[in-house]
């Protein structure tokens, strides 16, 4: 299915008090929209993923998975920020009319939560059956679920949490370190701080993986003194993103996730919580060493009609991704409402 695009001329307003003059929304749906409406799932999409599910999520858009486009209307909009045609630092400023880059200013969760529910509207989509994000996409789902508790009957968070605390912090602000050290970065071009990019993302894959997975998946076999698997593996990783993705829109997300707290100016945590009405299920992974099992247990103790699920994987964080037939059973579990 070929990406959609909404384009509103209204100025959006940003959480940190500065405006976009307009935005761009990029989109992808799949299969059909029944008769009463009651078939959408919204899926929310990580930090370098995009609105095209069947990139990055293929194995669960199919029939008889979660994803299934026989049966669901499902709609993933790319996030604000994001190279992959949503209003971003590549996108050009009204204003000036050049690329914002590295003027593009500070965005938060909740702003791109914001923009989802612009593009809601514009839909007509009033209510969902699901609403399904992982990591920052589960960050979208909490927001959501809080800023309009009407909007999902149900929904799924995976591999998250209800803010970011320093340890994840700390990995993206050594991420950021690296395009700082990119001479190149600053640079009024959309190549600019590629290689701050590749070192950004292969510091990033330590913390997606872990080091049970590079153990696992990266030893060499035998002894040697140079040309190690783990050492092409991190390169081929930085290479590969710099391909596909914009350090300026990299630098502005790892930005947004750090935002992250759904009880900033809600009278806490578990306050904020506490507003969540949909029946949700929550998913982590065993092996997730950024949003570590007592994440979502102290999600599922606030979160009042939740049910907690384990999926077990050797691959860290990126479980999420490597065990779809694992994941498939748990939310077909929880769209078929078994308890």
């Amino acid at each position: 299915m070929s990406t959609k695009f909404y384009h509103s001329k209204e100025p959006f307003l940003l959480e940190c008090g500065k405006m976009l003059p307009e935005i761009t929304i990029a989109y992808n749906t799949f299969g059909e929209l029944s008769e009463l409406q009651d078939n959408v799932i919204w899926v929310c999409h990580a930090l370098t993923a995009n609105s095209d599910i069947s990139d990055w999520w293929g194995d669960t858009l199919q029939e008889g998975q979660f994803l299934c486009p026989k049966n669901n209307f499902i709609i993933c909009a790319n996030i604000l920020g994001s190279p992959y045609g949503t209003t971003s630092p590549l996108s050009i400023d009204p204003t000036t009319g050049e690329p914002y880059y590295n003027d593009f200013p500070l965005i938060t969760v909740r702003d791109i939560v914001k923009a989802h529910c612009l593009l809601a509207k514009y839909l007509n989509i009033s209510k969902v059956k699901m609403l399904i994000g992982s990591s920052i996409g589960g960050f979208q789902v909490m927001e959501w679920l809080i800023q309009q508790p009407d909007f999902a009957e149900t929904a799924v968070l995976i591999a998250t949490g209800a803010n970011s605390d320093a340890w994840i912090i700390a990995f993206n602000e050594s991420q950021r370190m690296a395009f700082r050290c990119d001479p190149t970065y600053g640079e009024r071009r959309a190549d600019a701080g590629a290689n701050g990019l590749a070192v950004a993302r292969s510091i990033a894959m330590l913390s997606y993986r872990g080091s049970q997975a590079y153990i696992l998946s990266q030893e060499d076999g035998e002894p040697k003194i140079e040309n190690f698997k783990a050492s092409s593996y991190q390169c081929y990783q930085g290479a590969k993103l710099v391909e596909r993705f914009n350090a300026y829109c990299y630098y502005r997300l790892t930005q947004a996730i750090d935002s992250h707290d759904v009880g900033r100016g809600r009278g806490g945590l578990e306050e904020a919580l506490g507003k969540i009405t949909a029946r949700c299920t929550i998913v982590y992974v065993d092996s997730d060493v950024l949003f570590t099992p007592s994440k979502h247990t102290f999600l599922h103790k606030y979160i009042n009609n939740s049910e907690l699920n384990e999926l077990k994987s050797d691959f860290g964080h990126d479980g999420f991704l490597v065990e779809s037939k694992r994941l498939n059973k748990i939310i077909i579990k929880h769209l078929n409402n078994d308890n």
